[in-house]
């Protein structure tokens, strides 16, 4: 293997963090009429479409169990209108010893699977796998459920498994192993990318990583020279081999010449970052060098008219780099959004300055969560210019859940008249919100209904006590 990996693991986690930055009429009723079939044809397949939808969420939740919102999402994926292909799918599966459990996370991972022909496509795949020599049912399914798209894949099928076997095996034990596995055919791509992967492997990337790159069609992995070089950048300028931006990093160094590098830096420095700047946003968002001057410089003067100043847009930038990612599309929509909302351009760039990603947030997380806590909780628009970090958090599990206790302790009488800050309410740990609102309570009764308030268990089971009352 390569050089950078013969002392270990160990030795290239410390080395990353020793290391430094581097580097005519007729034809027009005939347009017309074209116009209209293909407008007509659009619509009805637009139904169909959102036909198939409905009755695939209704599918996932009903056969699998899966919660609403994951079925939505993955309808967005893939879609049909009948039970009858997935009801094979399923059956096979469960015929080869794949539990209800099992099943729910290949298809979350690998939905078009429901697709495919179980008899000519699914089905034979598995009895080859179950038949090779020394395979177990629980093999089977672990490996399958680890890398469902393993059943996706005609060619080298045996290959797949076999390196995905080993690499768990390997794993399992608490003592870390080198992997001993034979190569396919010398020089192909498919040995070049198990080989590379295994480089990875040692480096201490992790499974969710490392499989995705297994199954796909990457270059990026399937190189050797080209390869080695660019592992090598990234891991001097110190990127976590056990993080997704690793994967990006290595993606992008990979797609782009020194010379192609060397001109993304310099527009930028033309913009007036430091080189170390530069580097430092790379860490935080890779793409940040592979995007077009254009869509870079476009994007800074865009984040102008936003209200800031140049070294204000320079500050965003290098605290939230995916900011120049960013389509003006939605810039522009998120500066809509908030004014829309009543807050002024000025009140809007303070935010931005304070908490850059939040020209990143959608309409509907911005509206929602700004409603919520003006309309409902009656806080100022102002408590929101001074924290705008709340944008950034969980509508339910943090914004709802305290809100809830602190009108609970209103309710009481137990806050005196005036809301508490927005700031001491949400931005402190779930910790000390406890200790200043609920815990600090005699009443034992008290803290207990708090309790469920907080958690959430009293609204679930006045959910249930309606939907008993309604049979």
């Amino acid at each position: 293997m390569y050089s950078l990996i013969l002392h270990g693991r160990r030795s290239i986690i410390d080395l990353q963090k020793c290391l430094n930055f581097r580097f005519s009429v007729q034809n027009a009723f005939a347009f017309s009429d074209s116009f209209s079939s293909a407008y007509y044809a659009t619509v009805v397949r637009s139904q169909d479409g959102l036909k198939g939808q409905t009755f695939t969420v209704s599918y996932l939740v009903a056969s699998l169990g899966l919660a609403t919102k994951l079925a939505e999402s993955i309808s967005k994926k893939v879609s049909f209108e009948d039970k009858g292909n997935p009801d094979s799918v399923l059956s096979l599966l469960r015929s080869h010893g794949f539990t209800d459990s099992q099943i729910s996370t290949i298809v979350t991972n690998y939905p078009r699977l429901l697709t495919l022909d179980a008899e000519k496509s699914v089905g034979p795949k598995l009895q080859f796998l179950q038949s090779r020599e020394g395979a177990s049912t629980s093999e089977l399914t672990e490996i399958v459920t680890e890398v469902p798209k393993i059943l996706g894949k005609d060619r080298s099928i045996s290959v797949y498994y076999d390196f995905v076997k080993e690499v768990i095996e390997a794993d399992k034990n608490s003592k870390f192993e080198k992997l001993c596995h034979s190569l396919p055919q010398e020089g192909s791509k498919l040995e070049n990318k198990i080989r590379n992967l295994s480089v990875l492997r040692e480096l201490g990337m992790p499974h969710q990583l490392l499989f995705p790159l297994l199954i796909s069609n990457c270059n990026y992995v399937c190189g050797k020279e080209r390869f080695e070089e660019s592992f090598k950048k990234v891991v001097e300028m110190g990127f976590d081999p056990t993080t997704p931006k690793f994967v990006a990093a290595l993606r992008a160094v990979y797609s782009m010449k020194n010379e192609t590098i060397e001109e993304k830096v310099n527009v930028y420095k033309r913009l007036g970052f430091a080189v170390c700047e530069i580097w430092e946003m790379f860490k935080k968002f890779p793409i940040s060098l592979t995007l077009s001057e254009k869509k870079i410089t476009k994007n800074f003067e865009t984040m102008k008219r936003c209200g800031l100043l140049e070294d204000e847009v320079r500050t965003v930038l290098k605290n939230f780099p995916q900011c120049i990612g960013l389509s003006e599309e939605k810039i522009e929509n998120s500066i809509q959004t908030f004014l829309g909302l009543g807050f002024s351009s000025d009140e809007f760039a303070m935010m931005v300055k304070r908490v850059s990603s939040c020209i990143g947030y959608s309409a509907e997380t911005v509206k929602k969560k700004t409603e919520f806590l003006v309309k409902k909780m009656n806080w100022p628009l102002k408590a929101l210019v001074s924290t705008p970090q709340v944008f950034g958090y969980s509508m339910e599990k943090r914004i709802v859940a305290r809100c809830n206790v602190i009108k609970a302790l209103m309710s009481k009488r137990l806050l005196g008249t005036e809301l508490p800050p927005m700031s001491s309410v949400l931005v402190c740990t779930d910790e000390m919100f406890l200790n200043k609102y609920v815990r600090k309570h005699d009443d034992k009764q008290l803290v207990r209904e708090l309790m469920a308030i907080f958690t959430g268990k009293t609204s679930k089971a006045s959910e249930k006590n309606r939907a008993f009352r309604s049979l």
